[in-house]
């Protein structure tokens, strides 16, 4: 079997999942959308993932996206940064990604929204959230992400779309699921503060050991790269 023909039967494995957790779980399956991870793929592997029917694709790096999105921009597709994002990076992050995942900082708002403005763009964010409270991790802390979102309610040139997180790592499954609920619990609890102009309708997270049960647990962006792609070398 070819690259091309692997790569089709493995995105069609892994949307049947997608859809067959979502129907199992009383859920609409188009309420959870796959994101591709592309990192380190290389831009006609993409192309092919495009054109077996990706519509969103995940790049961690600024400076590798930046060629993958001129090269492949003939695409009707959407871009997502889901890597930890430096201040510094701002200003190329908000001409190249539709949905940027991984705000974790008063700081990195504040510049997304200066560089936003200056290219007259609403920025569509996720705030990244720590849940395991793990000291090598990127993301907010959960009892610090109220106030995260009260500093950012002056910032015009974002919009608040949701949450996102990477749990702790584990293989199974099972024992990353209380993480999950615990975002849905936290982004639940968010919601009820009433806070003018914010709904948290995205909580993106799963990847791809764990999709289902975040699907179970009310993800509607999965992150998925090697199911797609295979094994990164």
């Amino acid at each position: 079997m070819g690259y091309y023909q692997g790569l089709k039967t493995r995105l069609q494995s892994v949307k049947k999942r997608i859809e067959e957790t979502a129907k199992v779980c009383g859920r609409n399956p188009e309420s959870v959308r796959l994101v591709a991870v592309s990192k380190t793929i290389v831009t006609n592997r993409v192309r092919e993932a495009i054109e077996a029917g990706v519509t969103v694709l995940g790049e961690n790096y600024v400076q590798e996206a930046r060629s993958k999105i001129s090269d492949l921009s003939a695409y009707p597709v959407s871009w997502h940064f889901v890597g930890h994002l430096q201040s510094n990076k701002a200003k190329y992050a908000v001409r190249l990604f539709n949905l940027i995942h991984s705000v974790d900082s008063i700081k990195l708002a504040r510049e997304l929204n200066k560089q936003a403005k200056k290219i007259n763009k609403i920025q569509d964010i996720l705030i990244q959230v720590n849940i395991g409270a793990e000291s090598a991790k990127s993301g907010a802390l959960a009892q610090d992400t109220i106030k995260l979102i009260k500093n950012m309610k002056s910032l015009d040139n974002l919009a608040l779309k949701g949450l996102m997180t990477m749990p702790p790592f584990f293989n199974n499954p099972e024992k990353v699921r209380p993480f999950f609920a615990a975002l849905r619990e936290l982004r639940d609890h968010l919601e009820q503060q009433r806070i003018a102009n914010v709904t948290l309708n995205e909580l993106s997270m799963g990847m791809t050991g764990d999709f289902e049960a975040a699907i179970e647990e009310g993800a509607t962006l999965v992150r998925i790269g090697t199911a797609i792609f295979g094994a990164r070398k």
